[in-house]
């Protein structure tokens, strides 16, 4: 079973820089995609950044020119940059994986980690 290992995040004030790391680890089939989603109390889960395994991302339009998603297949894992952070990207951020398995796709999500933007 695959486990999903998050690290980074943190606080930070406007327009200041963090990264996310998300690493896939244990038994698992092939790794289509990997991506970041964002929740917020009270709101649903949206999509931050996603990658697929060769390396095409897509982000949500709320951090476009801001964040970069790269992935390293060799590893399992995907990175996130954040620049010009924004008070509105105060979430928690999840990281996903989807796999290739023999009877389907299977999705993944780690436990999250927090971001904060606060002045």
């Amino acid at each position: 079973q695959v486990q999903l290992e998050e690290s980074g995040g943190g606080s930070v004030q406007p327009g200041g820089s963090l990264s996310l790391s998300c690493v896939a680890s244990g038994k698992f089939f092939l790794i289509l995609e990997m991506g970041w989603y964002r929740q917020v109390a009270g709101n649903q889960r949206e999509l931050v950044a996603s990658i697929t395994r060769g390396g095409r991302p897509n982000y949500g339009d709320s951090v476009k020119g801001r964040f970069t998603i790269s992935r390293d297949n060799a590893h399992n894992s995907i990175s996130l940059q954040m620049k010009n952070l924004q008070l509105d990207d105060s979430a928690v951020y999840s990281c996903k994986a989807i796999q290739n398995g023999p009877t389907g796709y299977y999705e993944t999500w780690g436990q999250g980690t927090l971001v904060t933007v606060s002045a």
